[in-house]
Parts: structure tokens; sequence; C-alpha cells
């Protein structure tokens, strides 16, 4: 039953995220926490439409340094110019896969987190009011095949809809609720060890209906990270499901920027 099956070397993945002709820079989006990359798609369907190489691949959501070294292994795989994009954790994720890359040429932040050296998602959102998401949320212990032990995050059911994706219908929230993907309680606290946003154009998407981190912290984030464009609309934390448009115009505007069409 296998015989159909083709190994593809390592070194295919080149192919990836090659720009056609060299002139579009790949874009790679980067999932947040209890998502997976399904929440792109109809970022992904606009960018495809406008001739981008797009990949959004899996975020682990096992903690930053796990999460970002896998991603920085597939950043380096890519040829050519990358525009880098995450949403919510995955920004943390990103800003710390994408330090020393010379070929990420912008970073763009979607209702994100974007914690310095030595920060934590936890120490960075602490310095803000508490955002409704944290009294929705569950743990539940998960043991590992080696035995070790952890922590999962879920949002509890009944209320994804009201915390995380009130601009979204009822039933679809259900959906999202069901195939939830969890992340580790100690992601939270995990600090991080490079923040290439200081060294990188920034571009940020500010949700001002954003249940799950305050909006407040996210213009501070851009503030800080002198960000070359500020975009802010009325959105809950899913803005690029809500309002994909709106995303892939700020992708877009990074990858223009950056001198490349």
């Amino acid at each position: 039953m296998f015989s159909a099956l083709t190994v593809v070397p390592a070194h295919a993945a080149d192919d990836l995220g090659r720009a056609t002709g060299g002139q579009k820079p790949t874009v790679v989006l980067v999932h947040g926490a209890f998502a997976d990359g399904s929440s792109w798609n109809g970022v992904v369907q606009r960018l495809q439409r406008d001739g981008y190489p797009v990949i959004a691949p899996p975020n682990t959501l096992r903690g930053i340094p796990q999460d970002s070294t896998y991603l920085n292994s597939l950043l380096k795989t890519i040829k050519g110019p990358i525009v880098l994009v995450g949403h919510s954790y995955g920004g943390g994720v990103i800003s710390q896969a994408a330090a020393g890359l010379d070929h990420v040429k912008a970073l763009v932040y979607v209702n994100a987190i974007m914690p310095d050296k030595g920060e934590s998602f936890a120490s960075l959102s602490g310095k803000f009011p508490a955002a409704p998401l944290t009294k929705a949320l569950k743990q539940v212990p998960f043991r590992n095949g080696d035995g070790t032990t952890g922590t999962d995050v879920y949002i509890q059911a009944a209320k994804l809809h009201a915390t995380f994706a009130q601009d979204l219908p009822q039933q679809q929230a259900s959906v999202m609720a069901s195939t939830q993907r969890p992340i580790a309680q100690s992601a939270f606290a995990d600090k991080l060890t490079a923040a290439a946003w200081r060294d990188k154009p920034v571009y940020v998407l500010v949700g001002t209906q954003d249940r799950a981190i305050d909006p407040s912290l996210e213009r501070y984030e851009a503030k800080r990270a002198h960000a070359r464009k500020t975009v802010e609309i009325n959105s809950s934390h899913v803005s690029l499901i809500s309002h994909p448009q709106a995303v892939t115009d700020l992708i877009v505007s990074a990858a223009r920027d950056s001198g490349h069409q």
C-alpha cells in the first residue's frame, strides 16, 4: 500500500516558498494559540490571488524554545526574501525565530504579543489590565510518551465566542471551540532570548475590540518597536478570520516597502 508514496529529499523544501521570478517574497504565516494554519485561509487565498508564495506552517504550541527553533529551521530552507507574519502568541515565536536571518525582510504582527529579549508573554501582558480571555481558560493535564507531564491550556467552549471571536457567527465559533489546539501552559512564562523586531521593519495590526490581548498592549508594542505602519481595525482577536482583507493589505504593504512587489 505504500508503493505510491514518494520520499522527498530534505533539500526539496527549498522550493516551498521560492518566489516566482524572484519578484515577490514568500509570506510565512504563523498562527497563535488555540488555532492551526487554517485560521489563515482567507489571507492565504488573497495573497495567492496576488501572486505571493505563501506557507502557513504548524506552530507546535509547546513553548518559545521549541516553537521558535522549529520555525527557524523552516525559514532557513526558504530561498529569497521572506515577510514573516505572526498572530497572537505567534508574534513571540516569530520574534525569536527570525533573529539573525537576513532574508527575513519584514515582521508583521496581527493582534500579537511582541516580547523583548528577556520578556515572556506573561511578564509583558502583566503590564496591562487582564484581558477577558484570561477568565475563560481551562487547564488540562497531559502525559508525554517518555513519562514527563505538563499542563495544556484550552478556552472553555461556551466562552470562546464572547472572549475570542465575538465578531464571527456563533456557529463558526462553536466549530473553532471544538477543533482548538491547546498551548502548553509553560509557554506563557518562556522568556525570549532574542527579539528580531529590534532590527527589522515592523508592521502592526491592532484589533480595537480584542478581548484576548489588550489593545493598549498592542499599541504599546507597536510604539516600542517603532513600527513603520500601525493599522487599527474594529475587530476581535481573530482579525485574520473576520477581516482577512485588512490583514492582507498590511502584509502587502510590508512586502512592497521591503522593495519586493
